[in-house]
């Protein structure tokens, strides 16, 4: 089934200049590089180090990811924070810019009830001209959006699906199944490890942070999956699953995206500043990782 929501979404690093300020030169190169392979990004997700951005940085941010989209290139608007009257903020200038989408997670300082989650998600839904799409990461909002709650707001004229990257294999499964046939509602599968998987099951697009060094591989795994070559899909999976061993493993969240930041360096997309409270490598380890990954059969 089409929707207009679907394929491969890359929740894409953000490059940063030494004094904290967005490099709108590697977001136009970077952006250039997803274009080349019929990829889409979401802008200031958790890879983005989204919760560490400010307001003004951020919609620079923004701005220079939907001035430097490509034909067939949709913008996903990451919304990640507490302070609810801010997001909303942050969300109708997404908007007024032209994201083709909004894609926010629950605020989440104090845990909600399930009541709590539908309202948060209503009053975007019916505040903001853009699409919205729910985000559930049980890892760093500490909840797991309800899939009773999914479903409700899923009809909803203005919620357009869900990212889940919630490691629950069968919650996925379920998912799947429940919105698969529905053109109006999308779901993404943010599990990295589930990638090709997902897509087998019926899921309708993927959101792995690996596509930030490696959009080439996630460019020809779609293809395969769409030409219905399933084993192309798994061997294109076996490699992703490889390469994100090397800036993953042994790593804290935190540390792997200052992982990521180091080969995309090598690969001259970015610099490797990280926003605070991160920190970026010292050569010793940033060579090491280098080393790793160049020593891939890719």
């Amino acid at each position: 089934m089409k929707k207009k929501f679907q394929g491969v979404v890359v929740p894409m690093i953000t490059p940063l200049k030494q004094n904290l300020t967005i490099d709108t030169a590697a977001v136009t190169r970077i952006m250039g590089k997803f274009a080349e392979n019929g990829i889409s990004p979401l802008v200031l997700g958790t890879t983005g180090e989204s919760a560490s951005v400010g307001e003004k940085e951020s919609l620079r941010f923004m701005q220079a990811a939907v001035k430097a989209r490509k034909p067939g290139q949709l913008v996903y608007a990451g919304l990640v924070g507490n302070d609810v009257g801010a997001l909303l903020s942050l969300a109708r200038q997404y908007a007024d810019m032209g994201v083709d989408a909004v894609v926010s997670t629950l605020p989440s300082y104090y845990i909600l009830t399930p009541d709590q989650m539908k309202k948060f998600y209503l009053t975007l839904a019916e505040t903001v001209k853009a699409p919205v799409f729910m985000y559930n990461i049980k890892a760093t909002t500490q909840m797991s959006i309800p899939l009773e709650v999914v479903e409700e707001l899923s009809h909803h004229p203005n919620i357009a699906g869900l990212k889940d990257s919630e490691r629950d294999e069968e919650k996925m499964k379920k998912s799947i199944e429940l919105f698969e046939d529905r053109a109006d509602f999308s779901f993404f599968c943010g599990w990295g490890a589930q990638g090709g998987n997902s897509l087998k099951l019926g899921a309708d697009g993927i959101v792995p942070s690996t596509g930030n060094i490696v959009p080439e591989l996630y460019g020809w795994l779609y293809r395969a999956f769409t030409s219905g070559d399933f084993a192309a899909v798994d061997h294109f999976q076996a490699l992703t699953d490889q390469v994100g061993a090397v800036y993953q493993k042994g790593r804290t969240l935190g540390q792997s995206l200052a992982a990521l930041k180091v080969l995309m360096h090598d690969a001259g997309l970015c610099g490797t500043t990280m926003m605070p409270p991160l920190t970026e490598y010292g050569p010793e380890e940033a060579n090491l990782i280098i080393a790793n990954f160049k020593a891939l059969a890719l």
